[in-house]
């Protein structure tokens, strides 16, 4: 067994220009949980799991969380959770990167 891990948004974000850039931070069997860095104007296209929760706790700048038919931009410190089943999606408004802490259990198969 694992005894897990540090991470730290300085030393552990990536970002990408071409596309959100995912950081997995951890993988077991039970929960998967990653840094999705997203420059200005990049997304993560709406899309449901059908056996799947994920949170989204967002560490810097702000997104746009899609929940259903709801979308809310939420800022450091703000979480939003989407249970199995329920569409979702994220993308960053601009003009500054945005930092979001993502957690899905059970991981996705």
């Amino acid at each position: 067994m694992s005894e897990g891990g540090f991470h730290h948004p300085d030393r552990d974000a990536a970002y990408d220009e071409a596309r959100l850039a995912k950081r997995n931070l951890w993988s077991s069997p039970h929960l998967v949980c990653d840094y999705y860095g997203l420059l200005p104007g990049q997304a993560q296209k709406a899309h449901a799991h059908a056996g799947n929760d994920k949170l989204y706790c967002v560490l810097r700048g702000r997104v746009e969380v899609q929940l259903g038919e709801t979308r809310r931009e939420l800022g450091p410190g703000e979480v939003a959770v989407a249970p199995a089943g329920v569409v979702h999606g994220l993308r960053n408004p601009g003009p500054e990167p945005a930092l979001v802490l993502t957690v899905m259990a059970p991981p996705p198969a």
